[in-house]
């Protein structure tokens, strides 16, 4: 049955579960060309006037189960007064109906039914009654007309007036159908049922929110006396990559006499090709060649627009195309993805359509939000995870340069995953003939609506399916229908028997060292990373040994990083306050909890930190300071820099002390050294930093003038030759029975024998510490922590970190200067060693040592760091570090060193889960300051920095809490000073261990120091 190609005009509720029956009465798939009445109207591109919005509130009615819904609703004489409101477009569960459901691979109903596909649970499957009303616009009266529902989720059935108009279930693609039979004077009452639970569900396994309802745009049009139906737009290059060529393929709505012109203009809106000719049984195709065109690109994303003049049979204009174009070659060239003719590396990411409080049902607002974002961060690639996205946003990627992978509407991740395990014995749709049709459809609606859009390099025959003939299938039809396009697919990593399906080979989570192990054993495919360095919670670190491969080997060629945004939705907790929820705290079950929440942007559009590290690693461009000058590698396809201002400057421990501006021509692919003169610096000694940034000169279309899009620093120290000399003044020393006290020129310091550590730290009257330093070992765990088991291998350190004794206490007095020192016993282990050595001089400064004797056999230590409070007053923070944005030993690349500021709340990042954030690596200097720039100054030398997180909240509250709100009241602020922190990871969430060069292991030494001083 499928797609009808005759109208039925019965319906059944049986077709929710049978795989056969998809589509009645739908249009076929069709381009998502515009189309208007006159040549002035194309030109402005504005809204088409042959096309009017349902869009807004309806009547709607929610039910859970088939059996109580309102069965006859749809008549035109049934009451929906008493029935509630729904905002279209919109999702069910998100406007206060149903249940909100996260779950990841598994299937919704996991766990509640034991079904096989393509059953349904049938008491367990929520319907959503809409109805609505409207009066046709003049414009449409006595013409054609028809609906398109752009995107329902997972199946609904439509009526008119009381008639059956048709049934769709692709969640992704448009649904179109016509009205006309059905239409009636003034009010006409549209009505649709939409089911969550059909055929299409056991192909929608996505990793997401479980939504339902009419969430895209819903809208009648009409179409002129003759019309287009079908655009198909081939521009291509010729083999000197310099020259169009141009393939035009045109349908007809009905085979009627009909002439077409077309012509081509560039961006600044000449002609620059003409073409002509007559339809033939209703289609028509053109070509032609133009010379010296400018290519599209993502670096430039040069458009044509096509003005396709359709004329009847008396020469009248009856309808005009404007149809975007971009002339471009992509291709495999010795096994090798080639765009115009050069080897493309994919610095991409894998974006759900996203709004924390509207869902999927995402606005023009939100897309350019995030296309701005993307560019702006560096990244030149999205693969649509995991289906076809709005059209806007293909127009988008088109206009501002993103090169696409786009997937089609399909994953069946529970029927051939569990647990891990790959177990494909009831595996859909695999080999099964009768599910070829369901998936084949997807596949067409998205190719045919898509076609046109030359950002769109990949199709892809959907995510984490398995393999088996029916997906194989699915990409001989795209290379059948779309040669000038490659096909992906990950899922044959798991059945190479099927390995055609994909050309390239694609895997998710692999290794480097697997990787490399791939291509150094004569692949016979390039290599992307579909998905790669999940970035949930506190993550990315290590990523640069990716990208590193990019120039490694030349088929590595990228990889989407997973994935774009939180899928966190805005919910309010028991006091009224909003947070961002995740699965389980709608009283979902089943659900995976908070593995939604793995972007790179937080849910409500504020980037997180991790973003930092992308866009260094990520940049075309690389600048590599020196005192003479800076090398620019330009690593761009085709684009120069000619755009871009090339910034210099010097900084001296911190301060900028000269900046110069230049404008460097260096050509795409190539490298260049440009000379700059800096101030002599031998007089100051100290450490100097060399900034370096290419800037935009002028505002482009998805960032301002100034926007940096390449960074790079240069460090270097420049001696004393005068030895430093111990501050002046006189110390007292009172060696009480408990305490021992130095004291000096208006401060005191104060250590407990009893309590084991420094206790008092006074400043002209003011105490700073709150809370005794003590040695810290563990962090609070990060989402990729939790899921290598470190509290399971670690625990220890937890312990030990509030479970330590003091051992013994020496004083030693010094000329100018007393130290105090603590030795240690901690309960991970008898013989682990740990000290810390309090030095106070005359002017009130302490030096702070803390050592670490190593010990085998033991785990991997998470931290070797000293903690201690201040009064929470103490909040405003001035670093000279690295940063700005948060960063770790593996996630540091993109940090620079500099002079920034922030406050002790800002370093609480907004990782769902709370987890350790906020760090600095490279410190070497940090004010903790009051209102009055009263406080305390933590040093440590450029030679060997520390690391530290300011934060209100210990690492012991952090590990507690499971969200934010949970966090209690701020009381302190809490400094931790760490000689070194273990990497965040990011290879994967469920067990990859950090690097091993990022890890700190036990049996070997430690030892850093920092020194605190009054402000």
């Amino acid at each position: 049955m499928g797609a009808k190609t005759s109208r039925v005009n019965e319906w059944s509720q049986e077709w929710l579960s049978d795989v056969s029956v998809f589509a009645v009465n739908r249009l076929p798939a069709y381009s998502d060309h515009k189309y208007y009445k006159t040549v002035q109207e194309a030109e402005a591109q504005g809204p088409m006037a042959m096309r009017h919005s349902l869009n807004g509130t309806w009547k709607f009615n929610y039910a859970t189960s088939p059996a109580s819904r309102p069965q006859s609703f749809y008549l035109e004489d049934f009451n929906v007064s008493g029935w509630g409101n729904i905002t279209v477009p919109g999702h069910i569960q998100t406007q206060g109906y149903g249940q909100m459901q996260y779950v990841n691979t598994m299937y919704p109903w996991d766990g509640h039914h034991e079904l096989r596909p393509p059953q349904l649970p049938e008491g367990d499957n929520p319907v959503g009654s809409y109805v609505t009303s409207f009066r046709l616009p003049d414009s449409m009266k006595d013409r054609p007309v028809f609906i398109s529902f752009q995107g329902v989720e997972t199946a609904f059935y439509v009526w008119l007036n009381g008639h059956f108009v048709g049934y769709g279930e692709d969640s992704f693609t448009p649904s179109d159908f016509e009205l006309t039979p059905f239409l009636q004077e003034g009010e006409n009452r549209l009505a649709v049922e939409v089911y969550q639970r059909s055929t299409g569900a056991w192909l929608e396994d996505q990793d997401f929110w479980r939504f339902s309802g009419i969430f895209r745009d819903v809208y009648l049009y009409t179409i002129p006396e003759i019309h287009v139906r079908d655009v198909k737009v081939q521009a291509g290059l010729d083999d000197s990559y310099k020259n169009g060529t141009l393939q035009l393929d045109l349908k007809l709505e009905k085979d009627v006499p009909a002439r077409v012109r077309v012509d081509v203009k560039d961006a600044d809106h000449q002609v620059v090709a003409s073409l002509e000719g007559a339809f033939s049984d209703g289609k028509l195709s053109l070509s032609g060649t133009i010379e010296q065109v400018s290519p599209w690109s993502a670096e430039q994303p040069y458009l044509y627009t096509l003005y396709i003049h359709i004329y009847n049979e008396a020469g009248e204009l009856v309808e005009v195309i404007p149809q975007k174009a971009g002339f471009r070659r992509f291709e495999m060239i010795h096994k090798v993805m080639c765009l115009n003719g050069k080897r493309i590396v994919f610095k991409g990411v894998n974006r759900h359509e996203f709004n924390c409080r509207t869902g999927r049902a995402i606005t023009r607002e939100d897309m350019l939000w995030d296309i701005r974002a993307l560019k702006q961060n560096n990244m030149n690639a999205v693969r649509t995870s995991h289906y076809p996205n709005q059209t806007l946003w293909y127009e988008l990627c088109d206009e501002y340069g993103i090169y696409v992978i786009d997937e089609m509407n399909l994953e069946t991740h529970g029927s051939w995953q569990k647990l891990g395990a790959v177990e494909p014995s009831w595996n859909i749709p695999g080999n099964l003939p009768e599910w070829q049709d369901i998936v084949m459809d997807r596949a067409v609606s998205m190719l045919e609506r898509d076609k046109n859009h030359p950002s769109i390099l990949i199709w892809s025959c959907g995510n984490e399916s398995y393999a088996g003939e029916v997906i194989l299938n699915v990409a001989n039809y795209f290379r059948a229908a779309d040669p000038g396009r490659l096909v992906h697919y990950e899922g044959v990593f798991h059945n190479r028997d099927y390995n055609d399906t994909s050309d390239m080979e694609s895997r998710m989570y692999a290794k480097v060292a697997d990787i490399e192990q791939y291509l150094n054993d004569n692949p016979q495919k390039p290599y992307i990373s579909c998905e790669y360095m999940h970035a949930m919670g506190n993550s990315v670190g290590g990523m640069h040994k990716y990208t590193e491969l990019e120039h490694k080997y030349e088929m590595y060629q990228g990889g989407f990083i997973w994935d774009y945004i939180d899928q966190a939705v805005m919910k309010k907790n028991r006091y009224g306050q909003e947070y961002l929820a995740f699965g389980g705290d709608f009283d979902d079950r089943a659900t995976d909890y908070n593995f939604c929440t793995d972007g790179i942007v937080y849910a409500d559009r504020k980037l997180s930190p991790k973003m930092q590290e992308v866009k260094f690693l990520y940049q075309n461009i690389k600048l590599f300071p020196e005192r003479s000058g800076v090398t620019v590698n330009n690593e761009n396809l085709f684009a120069g820099t000619k755009d871009y201002d090339l910034v210099y400057s010097l900084l001296h421990e911190g301060r900028e002390i000269y900046r110069g501006i230049l404008q460097p021509e260096v050509a795409a692919g190539s490298e260049a050294f440009i000379a700059y003169e800096l101030p002599d610096v031998a007089a100051a000694p100290g450490e100097y930093v060399i900034h370096a940034s290419l800037v935009l000169r002028e505002p482009a279309l998805w960032a301002p003038a100034g926007h940096e899009v390449a960074f790079g620093q240069h460090v270097f120290q420049v001696e004393d030759a005068v030895s430093p000399q111990l501050p002046a003044g006189e110390l007292k020393v009172v060696q009480g029975d408990v305490n021992i006290g130095v004291h000096g020129n208006n401060f005191s310091v104060m250590f407990s024998k009893g309590a084991g550590s420094l206790t008092s730290l006074r400043y002209s009257g003011r105490e700073m510490i709150a809370m005794p330093p003590a040695p810290l070992f563990w962090r609070a765990t990060t989402d990729n922590d939790k899921g290598m088991a470190l509290g399971y291998e670690a625990g220890a350190w937890f312990a030990a970190s509030l479970a330590r004794k003091c051992t013994s206490v020496a004083i030693t007095e010094d000329q100018g200067c007393v130290t105090v020192t603590f030795h240690y016993s901690l309960s991970v282990h008898a013989s682990v060693g740990v000290a810390t050595a309090y030095t106070v001089y005359a002017d009130g400064s302490v030096r702070v040592k803390n050592m670490y004797e190593g010990t085998s056999g033991l785990p991997d230590l998470p931290i070797f760091a000293l903690s201690f409070k201040v009064p929470a007053d103490y909040r405003h923070l001035d670093w000279y570090a690295l940063g700005p944005e948060e960063n770790y030993a593996d996630r540091a690349f993109g940090a620079r060193l500099t002079t920034f500021s922030n406050e002790a709340a800002d370093n609480v990042s907004g990782y769902v889960v709370p987890q350790a954030s906020g760090n600095r690596t490279g410190v070497r200097r940090v004010d903790i300051t009051d209102d009055l720039q009263r406080g305390i100054r933590i040093t440590a030398p450029a030679s060997a920095p520390v690391e530290a997180n300011i934060s209100p909240y210990t690492a012991f509250e952090l590990e507690s809490a499971y969200h934010l709100y949970e966090l209690p009241e701020v009381h302190y602020t809490v400094i931790t000073v760490a000689g070194k922190q273990m990497g965040v990871g990011g290879d994967d969430s469920w067990g990859a261990p950090v690097h091993e060069e990022y890890r700190i292991k036990a049996d070997q030494s430690l030892a850093f120091e920092f020194t605190i001083q009054p402000l």
